[in-house]
């Protein structure tokens, strides 16, 4: 009495032919979608990483650096790996080569 009864539906008959576009048609939302992903997302993030890597490619010592922390530094010493960056008079600080996050002008830090 509360439940009503469900007929089936007539499925319409076979033809043999297949819709090729259809197919591509339902497909082409999630295509655009990875494509504007790359172009708004992967393509920058990859761009800022070649540039920061090139950055750390070219420091030099004295160069005058922002690190990690917001901690503001001369290149004193460098290494493969790690750099010792003065932060005061006779204070080195080491730190990872990829904690530094820019490059400041010169005499910048005094």
């Amino acid at each position: 009495m509360f439940i009503s009864q469900a007929f089936a539906q007539g499925a319409p008959a076979a033809t043999g032919s297949t819709d090729l576009f259809g197919s591509v048609g339902s497909m082409l939302p999630l295509i655009l979608m990875f494509v504007v992903l790359y172009f708004v997302m992967i393509r920058p993030q990859t761009k800022r990483q070649k540039e920061h890597k090139a950055m750390i490619d070219a420091l030099a010592k004295g160069d005058e650096v922002v690190i990690g922390g917001g901690v503001l530094g001369k290149v004193a010493k460098m290494g493969e790996t790690y750099l010792s960056v003065e932060v005061a008079n006779g204070v080195e600080i080491q730190v990872q080569r990829s904690s530094v996050l820019q490059v400041l002008p010169k005499g910048t830090f005094k």
